[in-house]
C-alpha cells in the first residue's frame, strides 16, 4: 500500500467562502480522499492521497461545479526507448511522481504528454524520474527546441546506422563458418573473436539497457535479446573452452556464436529500418514546420528594410512580403494586393485575394504581387504554430484501443521470459538425445521471437499517419479518441449560419427601375450611415459606386433610414416604412417581393417620395461546397440534421435548397445540447457542426464535436475537430479518414497478435515431435525485427489512400 501523499490544488476562481463551501463539498464525495480541506485566503484545495489517479478525480469533481485548478500540460520527448515497454515504464515512474495528475507515454511517437501541478513539480524533476529508470528526457524549452530533437534523433540515427553496419560486416563471416565450415581449423575461435565485438560493442546497448530494467524490477524487449544473446553466448564459450564436457556425456560439443552475433544484427537492421520507417510517419508535422521562413523583411520607422530572423519579430512590426515568398507570422495587410497560397493550412486549391484590411497567416505562400502587413500574431500564437501544437498532441494522444495494448505491453516480457523458462523445463521432462542443448535453443528462440514493438508500434503509427494526413487536407484532428469514434457516426447535426451558409449577409438579387448611378450613390450614402447590420451587406455591394453628401439624415428604428438630396426625400428599408410616408406600391412591385418571401429572403425597399426605384433581396448565402457535402453525408448512410434559431421559414428554405430532411426552426443554444441527447438516447453516434459560442455547449454534449476554423475560438476549443476553410466537404473526408485509420489499427493489431500467438508456440518446438522442425534462433531474429518494419509500413499505406 502507497503512503499518504498531500496534494496542493492551485484554485482558481473561488473568491468567496461560499465558492471555498461548493468545492469543500465537491472534494467530499470523491472516493479516495483520505483528507481535504479549502484555504480560501491561500486560494487552494489541500488533499490526502495514496493513488495519484485520485488527483484526477478531485480536479474533475473542482472543474465539474465551474472552478478550475491550475494544471500545465506539455509534452516532452523521451530519449533512449527502444520497444513498447520501455513507454510503459517510462509512463509508470512519471504518473507516481508527486504533483504529477496525469501522465501517458506514446513509444510511437517517443513523446511523455503530462498534466502537472506547477507547484507540486517541474520539468526538471520529471526529467530525474525517468532517469532514474534509465532514458532520458529532453525539457530544452527555447525556440530551437525541435531543432534540437532533431539533431539528437539524427545522431543516435547514424549511431545506429554504423552499429548495424560493423554488426552485419562482421556477422556475416560468423554465420558462414557456423553453417557452412563448422569443422575448419580454430573456426570455434574465429568466430568468438568476431561475435565478441558484435556482443559486448556494437550490442552493449542491449545489455546495459536490460540491467538498469533489473535494477528497477522491470524487463522490456532489450531484456529478451540480452538473455537470449547472453545465454547462447556464454553456452558458446563455455563449449569452445571445455568441448570434453559434453563429449564425456555422449553429447556433440556445437557452438552457437553465429547465434548470438547475427541476432543482434538482425535486430539492429530492424530497428534501423523501423526508425527510418517511423521518420515517414511524423512527416506531415515535418511539412508544417517547414512552412515558415527563417527570416523575414521588417520596414523600419525610417521606411528602409532589414531583414531579421523571425525570433525577433515582435507585434506591431510592419513586415514586406515579396513575390514567392512564404509569410511569416500572422497580421492584416496595410498596403498592397495580392493572391496567397493558403492550401498548405486549409486544404483549398485556388489562392484567396489579399488586399487592405484582409488577414494573412503565417505558411502561406504569397503569389505574383507585393504587400506590406502589420504582425499581429507571433511565436506559438499563430495559425500555423497552434495547428502544429494540435497535430503533435492529437498525434501523441491514445485511442482507446491503445489502452488495452498498453496494458498487454506491460506484462508482455514477463510473461515471455516465463514461458521460455517452462520451454526448457518441458524439454528436459521430455527428455531425449541432445535435450539440454534443444531445449536451450528452443527457450532461446522464444525469447528472440517475442516482439512486444509490434504491439506497441501498431495503433500509434497509425494515430501518427492519420491525423497528419488530416493536417494536409485541412482537417485538424485534436486528439486519437475522436478519429477512432468518427467512423461510427451516424447522425450529423449542422448549425445553419456560418456552417451550411457563409454566415455574412449579401444582396443576392435587385431590381431597379432605372439603372441610374446617381440613384445606386444616393442608396449606397443611405447605408453606409445606417447601423443596422443588413446595411453592410448593401454598402459592400454597392462599393464601387461615388458617395454623396446628404441631409437630414435620420435613421427610424424598426423601419430603416431617410435622408434628403437635391432637395428630394429618399427611403431605405423595410415597407412600412414606405407606407408610413405615401410611398405607391404598385402589384409589379409586390410580386417582386412576394417572389423574393417565398425564397426566405429579407427585402430592402428603396423610394423616393414619389416612387418605388428599387428592391434588394439580403440573404446569408449558401457555401458553394454544402449542397455537394450534405448529398455525401446522406449517401453514407448519415441522418443530416440543421438546427437554427432563425425562423421557420429560412429554416425551411434552406433545408429544400439544399436536401435536408430533418430540420428545427428558432431553437435556443441549450435546445442544441437537448436535441442532441435526445439522438445520443436512441442509440446514435451524434456529430455536431458549429461555429459560434452558442454551439460550444451542442459541441461538448456530442459524441463527435467539429468546428468551423473561421467561426469563434471556444467553438474551436471545445471542438475535438476543426475544419480549417469551414468547407462542409472536408467533413466526408473525416470520416473516411477514420475509417481508413481504424482499418489499418486493426490490421496491424490482427498481425502483430498472430505474428506472437502462432511465433511463440513455434519456437517452443510444438512443431518437433510431428516433423522434427526446431525454429533457428537466427531466423526468429529476422522475423521478430521485420514484424516491426511490417506495422509500420501497414501505417505508412494511409499516406497515399
Amino acid at each position: 500500500m502507497q503512503d499518504e501523499t498531500t496534494v496542493i490544488l492551485p484554485l482558481e476562481d473561488v473568491n468567496s467562502e461560499h465558492c471555498a463551501l461548493l468545492v469543500d463539498k465537491a472534494l467530499a464525495k470523491v472516493d479516495g480522499l483520505d483528507s481535504h480541506h479549502v484555504e480560501l485566503n491561500n486560494k487552494r484545495a489541500v488533499i490526502e492521497v495514496k493513488d495519484n489517479e485520485n488527483i484526477q478525480k478531485a480536479i474533475d469533481a473542482i472543474q465539474d461545479i465551474g472552478y478550475h485548478v491550475s494544471t500545465v500540460r506539455k509534452t516532452f520527448p523521451v530519449i533512449g526507448m527502444s520497444c513498447a515497454s520501455c513507454a510503459a515504464s517510462s509512463e509508470s515512474i512519471v504518473k507516481i511522481e508527486p504533483g504529477v495528475v496525469d501522465a501517458s507515454v506514446n513509444y510511437g511517437t517517443g513523446n511523455l504528454t503530462v498534466v502537472y501541478l506547477p507547484n507540486m513539480t517541474n520539468p526538471a524533476a520529471l526529467k530525474a524520474a525517468v532517469q532514474y529508470v534509465g532514458f532520458d528526457l529532453l525539457i530544452d524549452e527555447t525556440e530551437n527546441h525541435q531543432a534540437t530533437l532533431e539533431n539528437i534523433e539524427t545522431d543516435r540515427y547514424n549511431q545506429l546506422k554504423t552499429r548495424t553496419l560493423w554488426a552485419v560486416l562482421l556477422a556475416l563471416p560468423v554465420m558462414i563458418i557456423g553453417m557452412f565450415f563448422m569443422g575448419m581449423p580454430y573456426g570455434d575461435f574465429i568466430m568468438w573473436a568476431f561475435t565478441t565485438p558484435v556482443v559486448f560493442w556494437f550490442g552493449r546497448d542491449f545489455f546495459v539497457n536490460a540491467w538498469k530494467q533489473l535494477k528497477h524490477h522491470s524487463a522490456n524487449m532489450d531484456t529478451l535479446v540480452a538473455m537470449s544473446t547472453g545465454i547462447a553466448y556464454i553456452f558458446s564459450v563455455f563449449t569452445m573452452l571445455f568441448p570434453k564436457f559434453w563429449t564425456d556425456r555422449g553429447l556433440e560439443a556445437h557452438v552457437y556464436f553465429e547465434a548470438a552475433a547475427v541476432i543482434i544484427a538482425f535486430i539492429l537492421l530492424g530497428r534501423l529500418l523501423e526508425a527510418r520507417a517511423k521518420s515517414n510517419t511524423s512527416s506531415a508535422i515535418k511539412k508544417l514546420m517547414g512552412l515558415q521562413p527563417k527570416t523575414v523583411t521588417v520596414v523600419l520607422e525610417d521606411g528602409s528594410e532589414q531583414q531579421k530572423p523571425i525570433e525577433d519579430v515582435n507585434i506591431g512590426d510592419i513586415i514586406a512580403v515579396k513575390p514567392g515568398e512564404k509569410i511569416a507570422v500572422d497580421g492584416m495587410v496595410i498596403s498592397g494586393s495580392s493572391y496567397v497560397d493558403e492550401s498548405m493550412l486549409n486544404g483549398e486549391p485556388l489562392p484567396s485575394e489579399k488586399n487592405t484590411g484582409n488577414t494573412v497567416f503565417a505558411g502561406t505562400i504569397n503569389q505574383k504581387g507585393s504587400f506590406r502587413f502589420t504582425a499581429q500574431k507571433v511565436g506559438k500564437t499563430t495559425l500555423l504554430a497552434q495547428i502544429i501544437q494540435a497535430v503533435q498532441d492529437a498525434q501523441g494522444s491514445k485511442a482507446p484501443v491503445q489502452k488495452l495494448v498498453d496494458k498487454i505491453a506491460a506484462i508482455f516480457v514477463p510473461t515471455v521470459i516465463s514461458l521460455a523458462v517452462l520451454t526448457f523445463i518441458l524439454w528436459l521432462v521430455i527428455g531425449g538425445s541432445q535435450v539440454i542443448v534443444y531445449g536451450m535453443m528452443a527457450a532461446i528462440t522464444v525469447l528472440i521471437i517475442a516482439c512486444p514493438c509490434a504491439l506497441g508500434l501498431a495503433t500509434p503509427t497509425a494515430i501518427m499517419v492519420g491525423v497528419g494526413k488530416g493536417a494536409e487536407q485541412g482537417i485538424l484532428i485534436k486528439d486519437a479518441e475522436s478519429l477512432e469514434l468518427a467512423k461510427n457516426v451516424n447522425a450529423i447535426i449542422l448549425d445553419k449560419t456560418g456552417t451550411i451558409t457563409e454566415g455574412r449577409p449579401k444582396v443576392t438579387h435587385e431590381h431597379w427601375k432605372n439603372e441610374d448611378s446617381k440613384l445606386k450613390s444616393i442608396l449606397y450614402s443611405l447605408e453606409k450611415n445606417s447601423e443596422h447590420p443588413l446595411a453592410d451587406a448593401i454598402v459592400q455591394h454597392l462599393d464601387d459606386v461615388g458617395v454623396v453628401e446628404l441631409t437630414a439624415f435620420e435613421s427610424i428604428t424598426g423601419k430603416g433610414v431617410k435622408g434628403s438630396f437635391d432637395g428630394v426625400s429618399y427611403f431605405a428599408g423595410n415597407k412600412k416604412l414606405l407606407l408610413d410616408n405615401g410611398v405607391e406600391l404598385s402589384e409589379a412591385w409586390l410580386s417582386e417581393e412576394a417572389k423574393l418571401d417565398a425564397a426566405a429572403k429579407t427585402t430592402i425597399w428603396f423610394a423616393c417620395e414619389k416612387e418605388v426605384l428599387a428592391i434588394l433581396a439580403i440573404a446569408d448565402k449558401i457555401k458553394d461546397t454544402s449542397v455537394q457535402a450534405i448529398k455525401t453525408m446522406k449517401d453514407m448512410g448519415i441522418d443530416v440534421y440543421m438546427l437554427t434559431g432563425d425562423n421557420q421559414a429560412t429554416a425551411q428554405a434552406i433545408a429544400q435548397q439544399t436536401g435536408i430532411e430533418h430540420y428545427q426552426a428558432e431553437v435556443l443554444p441549450q435546445d442544441k445540447a437537448d436535441f442532441v441527447k435526445k439522438l445520443q438516447e436512441q442509440g446514435k453516434i451524434v456529430a455536431m457542426v458549429g461555429d459560434g459560442i452558442n454551439d460550444s455547449t451542442a459541441l461538448a454534449t456530442a459524441n463527435v464535436s467539429i468546428a468551423m476554423g473561421h467561426g469563434s475560438d471556444i467553438a474551436m476549443d471545445v471542438a475535438k475537430m476543426t475544419i480549417i476553410s469551414s468547407d462542409l466537404s472536408k467533413i466526408p473526408q473525416a470520416i473516411q479518414l477514420s475509417k481508413k485509420t481504424v482499418a489499418t489499427i486493426r490490421q496491424n493489431l490482427f498481425w502483430a497478435f498472430i505474428y506472437n500467438l502462432i511465433g511463440i508456440p513455434i519456437a517452443a518446438g510444438i512443431l518437433y515431435p510431428i516433423s522434427g522442425f526446431l525454429l533457428n534462433p537466427m531466423i526468429a531474429g529476422g522475423a521478430m525485427a521485420m514484424s516491426s518494419v511490417s506495422v509500420v509500413s501497414n501505417s505508412l499505406r494511409l499516406k497515399w489512400k
